[in-house]
């Protein structure tokens, strides 16, 4: 099977869990597969859509759909006539749910940048969002795992090695004394030092421990580029979304390491319209674009997900919600 037969949308974890997918099933020609996201409800969209063009374009095949949206989202993909089945989203990287065994060879690495997924689930219960019904508790590959799965890039080829995870900065927790990411990247910088780049993919700023501070601030193959996931710049927002950190800590966490690494590019995940903000509120998340000084912004409009707190709360009309997101 081809690559392009594994149609991944969503996050960098899922299209790292793709290529992985990708080898399982490489002897199935008559098989596509949907790795699909149900992050919004464009995500949902996109995937229907998806799911249509593949149909269409392999109309004899055999089209599986896995992912999150497999999950929150399957009686209304189950629906659909061009869907023949799932596979569940926790058990898509094991051979025995696509009955084949696994390969000996692996798939070989498309370029010099691979993802390494390392990390899986969240335990955090943040009001806007369904990817815990969808990925489920957090989950970390042990050491070993990681440092056998970064070793196999190398050997096809990768130069440079991004880690991924649905709460990537959570890596650990669930692990053997609760080691931090820190120590996990400086065990893959120890092991290989012929890997030329690491990067992260999105950060949960509060939960960066001072090992990795420390790394992302001076170490030069840890590359000078932090995606963190802010989701709003005014407390009374985040307050109500639940999520872990204050403005101020956003802005001193962004301001320490500037101060250690002054070309460090910061991007980051923001919501605009959530419910109940007023214009004070997103004046505040644009001012932290400003403070931060974030040059690369993931600007979603709130999109209401079943069965979330959120999703309850008093609305944002629709109209106001896309021209704050603009």
């Amino acid at each position: 099977m081809s690559i392009d037969r594994v149609i991944s949308l969503g996050c960098r974890l899922n299209h790292a869990e793709s290529e992985r997918i990708a080898a399982l099933v490489e002897a199935e020609p008559d098989l596509v597969v949907v790795n699909s996201c149900s992050v919004t409800r464009e995500a949902v969209r996109h995937t229907r859509q998806a799911i249509r063009r593949a149909r269409k374009a392999h109309p004899d095949a055999r089209l599986l759909v896995t992912g999150c949206a497999a999950e929150t989202e399957r009686d209304a993909l189950g629906a659909m006539a061009e869907v023949d089945g799932f596979v569940a989203n926790a058990a898509k990287l094991d051979a025995r749910s696509w009955n084949v065994a696994e390969p000996k060879v692996p798939l070989r690495q498309q370029g010099t940048r691979a993802f390494v997924g390392v990390q899986n689930g969240c335990d955090h219960a943040c009001t806007f969002c369904s990817i815990p019904a969808g990925r489920g508790v957090s989950r970390s590959d042990p050491v070993a795992t990681v440092l056998h799965a970064v070793e196999t890039r190398l050997l096809e080829g990768a130069r440079e090695v991004v880690l991924t995870g649905v709460d990537l900065t959570s890596w650990g927790h669930d692990l053997p004394g609760e080691p931090g990411l820190g120590m996990l990247v400086a065990a893959i910088l120890d092991e290989f030092p012929q890997l030329s780049r690491l990067r992260l993919s999105s950060v949960d700023g509060i939960e960066i421990d001072g090992g990795l501070f420390d790394l992302i601030a001076t170490e030069p193959r840890v590359m000078p580029h932090l995606h963190l996931s802010l989701q709003h710049g005014s407390d009374l927002i985040l307050k109500r979304m639940k999520r872990r950190h204050s403005r101020a800590q956003a802005i001193d966490l962004v301001s320490r390491l500037k101060d250690r690494r002054p070309e460090i590019a910061i991007g980051a995940d923001l919501i605009a319209g959530f419910p109940t903000e007023t214009d004070a509120h997103h004046a505040d998340n644009l001012s932290i674009i400003e403070q931060c000084g974030i040059v690369h912004g993931h600007i979603f409009p709130y999109s209401p997900r079943d069965g979330t707190p959120a999703a309850r709360m008093p609305r944002v009309d629709r109209a106001t919600v896309k021209s704050r997101a603009a």
